[in-house]
């Protein structure tokens, strides 16, 4: 009798349990960012963001995305990607909003200039946007053509979340170039740590997709050598070193 009232108990509390678990990996990822985007907002200076973070995101999301056609996996992973290139849109829209009104070149730069020098350092959100549906198009016909291929499905997959992996490198290396890490927002870091350690053992314990897990704890060192910086440039600061400027790689974006 008691072991039956028990069973009672734990049934609806392991459903909360699992509910909790798919809502944290579906919202989760998006919310390192809420600081950095109210920092930006406040300060209207994006300098200490790098856009390519946003660029890394969209790219290994709408991968993932395809890949989940190929082969299918939890569903709170493909809600987390469409969540997540939302987000990441609206993180460019300000970016380049605040950047261009901060901008004393009044030269606008497109997508459809098809400058490589340019690339991801346009003017208006729309060429981003251009840009984003342009790949997504492109990659989504080739996933068609070949969405039989358990080679090319496979490797789909690695490519989404091994892309993802490298999130936080061009955060990584714009602090090494600046040998600081002012603009950047710590919290976003420190979210991103443990919302990324989370999600791995997450991945771990549902069996998704080895992929996943190999490139989830790659995530985690990356995150880890990024607050090392914070460490480093703020008990230790170094005099930033001198590169030939580019013009478009004077900000962040």
């Amino acid at each position: 009798m008691e072991a039956s009232g028990l069973e009672w108990l734990l049934v609806p509390m392991q459903q909360l349990v699992s509910w909790g678990a798919a809502g944290a990996m579906v919202f989760g990822g998006v919310v390192p960012y809420i600081p950095q985007y109210r920092d930006i907002r406040r300060t209207q200076n994006a300098e200490g963001f790098s856009t390519y973070v946003c660029l890394v995101l969209l790219v290994a999301n709408i991968l993932r995305i395809l890949f989940w056609f190929g082969r299918r996996f939890e569903s709170p992973l493909l809600w987390q990607s469409i969540i997540m290139i939302i987000t990441m849109l609206l993180m460019l829209k300000l970016c380049t909003e605040v950047r261009v009104s901060n901008e004393l070149n009044i030269k606008r730069r497109s997508f459809a200039d098809f400058d490589l020098n340019y690339f991801w350092h346009w003017s208006k959100f729309t060429d981003y946007v251009q840009c984003v549906l342009t790949f997504t198009g492109v990659t989504g016909y080739i996933t068609y053509l070949w969405l039989d291929s358990s080679l090319f499905v496979e490797t789909l997959g690695f490519l989404a979340v091994f892309t993802e992996a490298m999130l936080g490198v061009p955060q990584l290396y714009r602090n090494y170039q600046n040998r600081s890490t002012e603009g950047m927002s710590v919290k976003m870091v420190l979210m991103w740590t443990s919302g990324d350690t989370f999600k791995t053992v997450y991945f771990i314990l549902n069996q998704a997709p080895f992929q996943f897990s190999i490139c989830g704890l790659l995530q985690v060192f990356v995150d880890i050598a990024i607050l090392l910086q914070v460490y480093l440039y703020s008990y230790y600061p170094q005099k930033p070193t001198s590169h030939t400027a580019h013009p478009a790689s004077t900000k962040a974006l």
